[in-house]
């Protein structure tokens, strides 16, 4: 069944993120599902990301021909930025021992990549499509920066990665509108059948 890229899938503020939110529930084994198992949605997630990640990507288009050839450099590199940020979030600190894995999966996505990246640039300036793989290792290696990894969290209701752009850095949810808005509704319900129940 092919899946909705729509806005809320990007609510992790960088494609590096959005993609590591393709696992559905981490941690819970029972539930979780990949949205990658059918490689296909690959090609079609980098398709949605050009245009909801147009401001990250400065307009480049992002290119995955051919998903199936790339799944293993995209999940891996799903895979090791995941498990590098998640675990920065929850112990205030970048865990030394998941940096060769995470630094070698963003290497294997930029092999092949013929790109000439700046600041002005993060991505590049040429005028044909970029590689998913490379964008995405591009984008995974930019989360290293102390501004972005301080303002990394982990959404409480569905357990997304995103970064809190928020002013004062206390945004709790990776979209209100939908993370949020389950968490308040959850809340009243629970006030409503306490005051049932006495």
């Amino acid at each position: 069944m092919a899946v909705s890229w729509t806005r809320h899938r990007f609510s992790g503020g960088v494609l590096a993120l959005d993609t590591a939110n393709t696992v559905v529930l981490r941690g819970d084994a029972e539930r979780s599902f990949d949205r990658f198992d059918d490689p296909s949605e690959i090609a079609r997630f980098a398709a949605a990301a050009s245009v909801l990640r147009a401001d990250e990507l400065k307009g480049r288009v992002l290119a995955a021909p051919d998903p199936q050839a790339i799944a293993g450099k995209v999940i891996s590199i799903r895979e090791t930025t995941d498990r590098l940020m998640r675990r920065s979030v929850v112990d205030g600190a970048l865990a030394t021992a998941d940096m060769p894995g995470f630094l070698n999966a963003c290497a294997n996505g930029l092999t092949g990549a013929r790109e000439s990246l700046s600041a002005d640039a993060p991505f590049g300036a040429a005028p044909e499509p970029l590689a998913f793989e490379a964008a995405l290792a591009v984008s995974a290696l930019s989360l290293l920066s102390a501004g972005t990894m301080s303002r990394l969290r982990i959404c409480p209701n569905c357990n997304w990665l995103f970064v809190d752009r928020s002013r004062n850095g206390s945004r709790l949810w990776c979209d209100m509108a939908v993370c949020g808005n389950r968490q308040k509704a959850r809340r009243h319900y629970s006030r409503r059948k306490e005051v049932q129940n006495a």
